[in-house]
């Protein structure tokens, strides 16, 4: 294949177009394809479904597991592991905390985290990394700059010039405020391999033991260098706050992430995660044109080093706020906003499509797994719910004649009984959902547990307009060449 080809406009939509296709493939099959083949339809149905009970038991399997290793690594002492090691006094935190117009008390509250960390050690540095258009970003400077100075070895603050070739969002943020860091670090002489970089979201909570953790995974990790670190950011925060909907679609999303934590083989980090500086370096840092920063930037990497490239899980919890924006309506809306803009990372797929034709150094297969892993993710996300709920009942009422077969009498209650056993599951996700909030001290008062139980049965429809819509209209919108804009979700 040409180079040139592979350059060319119409190869680049091929791979960016290719999974929001086939998500439309996917959810109108049973429309367009029941009049003439019915049973296969049916079949196509049922193996879906066959399919998503396999997920759900894997999603509780993995849940179990990274909760039970989080509470025995709750209970180890890693300040006093890294304490005997004469090389962690070497490792210097860069802490970057990318925000633009985020309310004081929440970036606040994230550094007070930062400050009551275990580390034994005075090597932390936090970067301010505003936006220049930010009217407020030189007032808010100031006051962390007087606040926070002892608390940090120092404290560099950076204001980013949207250039015209940048999207706006933490990807072009935070390379300028990590070509900041690697500019400090040149003049203090610091080896790169020893600067440890910290991603945080402006209303992350890190644990307690977040820095000594990390500093001594990465100092027994023999490829350090080319592994990004991450522990799960749980949206319990402002739980109490929450309207019941978006409540609930954060009980999913965090139980999904603790989940995704033990699957090791196919981990990629999201929101707040460690890496080093030597290897954001090898890739000129993060993609400053793109939009979703944090899987595209594991895949910069990848195709840069090819198996290498690891995230390592962290088994502790990051705790972190939903969005809460005040009014109903508007939490709403801003919640369908958030979803849509990861949902966005599809566009990943064309970053990866050219890469798989452009890097003869790594193996065919593993590009290939890696590829297959990101279609998947992107396709259940917004396909799951018309599949699981509408469409067993679509052939046998597009083909009245199918609907008198055997299979066609059956489909609906097979489907359905699939999904039965399914759900079942949802009794260990309530149960780990308590305990989570109990170690991130949001207590369940015993009057609400009845609504704890109740809330799940509106699953189904919370799934559809907080998941599945958003995730197709950004899907949509990349099939037609209509580019989303990066909006902050507000938390008030």
């Amino acid at each position: 294949m040409s180079e040139r080809f592979i350059k060319s406009n119409f190869f680049n939509r091929i791979g960016e177009s290719a999974v929001p296709f086939l998500t439309w493939v996917i959810i109108t099959f049973p429309l367009w394809f029941s009049p003439f083949h019915p049973a296969i339809v049916a079949y196509f149905i049922i193996l879906f479904d066959l399919y998503f009970l396999y997920k759900s038991l894997l999603t509780a399997y993995y849940a179990t597991v990274s909760y039970l290793k989080i509470i025995q690594h709750e209970k180890i002492p890693y300040f006093k592991k890294i304490a005997n090691n004469k090389k962690s006094q070497e490792i210097q935190h860069f802490i970057i905390i990318p925000n633009y117009k985020e309310p004081l008390n929440k970036i606040e509250s994230t550094i007070e985290s930062i400050v009551k960390n275990d580390y034994p050690y005075q090597n932390l540095f936090l970067i301010m990394a505003f936006e220049k258009r930010e009217e407020e970003a030189i007032e808010k400077a100031n006051y962390f700059q007087a606040k926070y100075q002892s608390k940090f070895k120092d404290i560099i603050t950076s204001y980013h010039i949207l250039e015209t070739n940048e999207e706006p969002g933490k990807a072009s943020n935070q390379t300028f405020a990590a070509r900041a860091v690697d500019e400090y670090v040149q003049k203090n002489n610091f080896p790169e391999k020893n600067v440890l970089i910290t991603i945080c979201d402006a209303d992350s909570l890190l644990p307690k033991n977040y820095f000594s953790y990390v500093t001594y995974e990465y100092l027994k990790d023999k490829e350090g260098a080319y592994h990004f670190y991450w522990a799960p950011v749980l949206l319990y925060n402002n739980f109490a706050k929450l309207p019941f909907f978006v409540r609930m679609q954060a009980t999913l999303s965090s139980l999904l992430r603790l989940a995704f934590l033990s699957q090791t083989n196919s981990l990629i980090q999201i929101s707040t995660y460690t890496t080093n500086l030597w290897l954001l370096k090898q890739i000129d840092f993060w993609d400053v044109d793109i939009i979703p920063e944090d899987w595209h930037v594991f895949f910069q990497a990848f195709f840069t080093f090819g198996e290498k490239i690891k995230t390592i899980p962290l088994y502790t919890i990051i705790n972190g706020d939903a969005v809460y924006s005040g009014s109903l309506l508007k939490t709403l809306k801003n919640r369908y906003e958030q979803e849509k803009r990861w949902a966005w990372g599809v566009s990943d797929m064309g970053y990866a499509w050219r890469k798989l034709f452009t890097t003869p150094h790594i193996p065919l297969l593993p590009k290939l797994k890696r590829i297959i892993f990101l279609a998947e993710t992107h396709l259940l996300w917004p396909t799951s719910f018309f599949i699981l709920t509408i469409s067993a009942s679509v052939p046998p009422l597009i083909n009245p004649v199918f609907k008198r077969t055997v299979l066609g009498f059956l489909l609906p209650n097979l489907s359905g009984l699939i999904l039965t056993i399914a759900s079942a599951m949802l009794v260990l996700y309530i149960y780990l959902d308590i305990q989570l909030r109990k170690k991130v001290d949001i207590k369940t008062r015993p009057i609400n547990v009845p609504f704890l139980l109740i809330q799940w049965y509106l699953l189904p429809v919370i799934s559809f307009a907080l998941s599945s819509l958003p995730a197709l209209e950004a899907h949509t919108r990349l099939l037609l060449g209509k580019k989303i804009t990066y909006k902050v979700t507000e938390k008030v």
